[in-house]
């Protein structure tokens, strides 16, 4: 059974390219995609038990992922989150992490380690 999964990016060219990308490679299934923290926590409502994983970029529209995570301090056990961004300073990461999130990628440098990881949730569970 894939994982199920909410990407947040608003680089829709960058989502129309993953997402085919991490249901073969991967077994995940991007049930939805919000370009906005808004529409984030809007889908993380919508799918408020049924999602596994949030694949998450910090630059968005209209604001910050960084505001996403402060809505996540709550996420079931099951429920993962994995930063993707280019925004992958030493600090963005130590606040990241800080805020409770699972893994940390950039986007242009570690694009193989990130779906190596999303790899891995499926057979360690998420």
């Amino acid at each position: 059974m894939p994982i199920t999964a909410v990407l947040v990016d608003d680089d829709e060219d960058l989502s129309q390219v993953l997402i085919p990308v991490l249901e073969d490679f991967a077994d995940v299934n991007v049930v939805e995609v919000a370009h906005t923290p808004v529409e984030a926590l809007a889908l993380m409502a919508k799918y408020e038990l049924d999602w596994q994983l949030l694949i998450l970029d910090i630059d968005l529209r209209n604001g910050s992922g960084l505001d996403v995570l402060n809505a996540c301090s709550h996420r079931l056990p099951h429920q993962l989150i994995i930063v993707l961004t280019n925004l992958s300073t030493p600090q963005v990461r130590s606040r990241c992490l800080s805020l409770g999130v699972d893994a940390v990628f950039d986007k242009t440098a570690e694009i193989d380690a990130f779906l190596k990881h999303c790899q891995s949730l499926k057979r360690h569970g998420p």
